[in-house]
């Protein structure tokens, strides 16, 4: 091996926790808006690899918890902007909140690295005789190795992979969930997904993307030793190892888009206009503005034509409540006069799906909390079936354990001292001739198997959202995991947004038509037709769980194998 390989195998054994932190800021440049996905690929062979040269088990999980620390410290950065909109907060705590939840976050990749380690056994280079790789590496011996997935190489591959997926899948349900990011996201500029993401999910997904660092990983350190070129076989394992490494990867960036038939939107499907008024958070809340605001959106939904369509605006896109039976104090205006103002922009014909707040009461009259709520308006003026928001935002929507932290002045960064509520979770409006709308509002679309109602399929979801706190990395991420959601679900995903992504994602999840960042606009299109129902769709996040299990199941079998 060459000096500097001693020279990083020394830095690696008396530094590993600082290595693994820098790895897993790496790691997090294969999300949007990067996409750098060979970078995440590299850092997370040297993770695993790292985790496989430590000698006990608490190593192990140290390097796993500080690889995740740098993960997540840099792929949620967008975080910390959001601190910005609440005045009561200096800036800089917006950055302590995104390392305190990242050293929350950093514990599932500690347990997955741990329970590798554990179940297949020390892997590393080891100074005894009779290891299946080079005795004393560090010190420069040159004894050939046998391929990487040898023994319990294997063993440690699959078992990592596995934990990983069952991991990734319990952040997104352990303490009510926060699952963005997950390492299936890196290629969702990819068609890659197009693959997998119908059987297996995308936690199935990211297992497979764990087990392809892997190849790469252990591939490049054995042929880094000279003497495996000269094995029996090697110019085959080489091959393979190119094959794997860099030939299938670029044939699914290049050459998979093209053997997937095109879906355009056919003109005789549902027409929408979906709207994009590029209000900033600073001004959404503000009072005086909001006659600004609504006129904003009022010119974007002008009718163009006489043909009916359905409008879509954005996740809390008016302050004003469309229900009666509120206390006065509550209305700027009559709930009739509010709703005048929407149908005065519409066709006869038409429908809208628009934000807006739904208000709960107390026997005695008095609110004692609120909906998150997406609202169906006629061109009548009448209201139809409502959504409430189910996965709600922790700071954002309500401040949870409220009397402790409010007693030390923390409070929500969305204004209001009333907290939301959540709803039953997904379920399925029926507009009539539109067709059937399953909703997601805002970041619940990143709730892979948990965003449509299974009993009553709809024929596409519509997630209005706000972005405009989530700085530049937030709104596209979270266009990429709504691009998952639609190849999981065969669905296509519509999305309104006040400054952007706002999209319209075929069931394939290309993105059709888009608004970019900051700019306000329209879009007038046609709903893409939905495909069947596919796996996933039917079986939800029983059909990637059940793939860890068995990827577990191998890799104990080549354990006791290579034993």
């Amino acid at each position: 091996m060459t000096a500097i390989s001693h020279r990083i195998i020394a830095f690696a054994d008396r530094w590993p926790k600082l290595l693994a932190l820098l790895l897993g800021a790496v790691s997090a440049t294969g999300f949007a808006p990067l996409n750098l996905w060979p970078l995440t690929l590299l850092a997370f062979a040297g993770w695993m690899a790292l985790v496989a040269r430590g000698p006990r088990g608490w190593r192990a999980l140290g390097v796993g918890w500080a690889f995740g620390v740098g993960h997540f410290t840099i792929g949620l950065n967008w975080i910390a902007t959001a601190f910005t909109y609440q005045a009561a907060m200096p800036a800089w705590l917006g950055w302590v909140a995104v390392v305190l939840l990242s050293l929350y976050l950093a514990v599932y990749p500690a347990l997955a690295a741990w329970g590798a380690w554990l179940l297949s056994g020390r892997v590393a280079p080891a100074k005894s005789a009779g290891s299946h790789v080079p005795p004393d590496t560090a010190a420069g011996d040159m004894t050939p190795t046998p391929p990487p997935f040898a023994g319990a190489t294997f063993s440690f591959i699959l078992s990592f992979a596995a934990l990983w997926t069952l991991t990734e899948w319990l952040r997104s349900w352990v303490f009510t969930g926060f699952a963005w990011n997950p390492l299936a996201a890196i290629l969702s500029s990819t068609m890659i997904p197009n693959l997998a993401l119908p059987t297996i999910g995308t936690y199935g997904l990211s297992a497979i993307i764990v087990i392809l660092a892997a190849w790469t990983g252990f591939t490049l350190l054995w042929l880094a030793n000279r003497k495996n070129w000269h094995q029996p076989k090697s110019g085959t394992w080489v091959g393979l190892s190119f094959l794997v490494i860099f030939v299938l990867p670029l044939m699914a960036v290049f050459l998979f888009p093209s053997l997937i038939p095109a879906n355009p939107t056919e003109n005789d499907g549902t027409p929408i206009t979906v709207v994009q008024p590029n209000v900033g958070q600073q001004d959404k809340w503000e009072g005086d503005k909001a006659d600004a605001n609504f006129a904003k959106l009022a010119r974007l939904t002008a009718p163009k034509s006489d043909t009916p369509r359905l409008i879509l605006w954005p996740e809390a896109a008016i302050p004003d409540y469309l229900e009666t039976g509120y206390p006065s104090v509550y209305y700027d205006r009559s709930p009739a006069e509010a709703r005048g103002r929407l149908t005065s922009l519409m066709n006869a014909g038409d429908v809208m799906l628009l934000g807006a707040l739904k208000l709960e009461l107390a026997r005695d009259g008095s609110v004692v909390g609120a909906r998150n709520a997406v609202m169906t308006v006629h061109a009548d003026g009448t209201l139809g079936p409502r959504y409430d928001k189910a996965h709600l935002v922790p700071y954002g929507e309500y401040l949870p354990m409220r009397p402790l932290l409010s007693a030390i002045g923390l409070s929500r960064l969305a204004p209001g001292d009333i907290d939301f509520w959540p709803g039953p979770g997904p379920h399925t409006l029926d507009l009539g001739r539109f067709g059937k709308a399953g909703l997601q509002i805002c970041y619940e679309i990143i709730f892979s198997g948990q965003v449509v109602d299974r009993t009553h399929r709809p024929d596409f979801i519509f997630n209005p959202s706000n972005d405009a706190w989530f700085g530049g990395w937030g709104p596209p991420q979270h266009l990429a995991q709504a691009r998952l959601r639609a190849i999981e679900e065969g669905l296509p995903v519509i999305r309104a947004t006040p400054t952007g992504i706002s999209a319209v994602i075929d069931a394939d999840g290309r993105v059709l038509d888009s608004l970019p960042m900051h700019t306000a606009g329209r879009i007038d299109t046609f709903i893409p037709k939905p495909h069947a129902p596919t796996l996933f769709a039917r079986y939800g996040n029983a059909l990637p769980v059940g793939f860890a299990l068995l990827l577990l199941a191998a890799a104990i079998a080549f354990r006791r194998r290579g034993r």
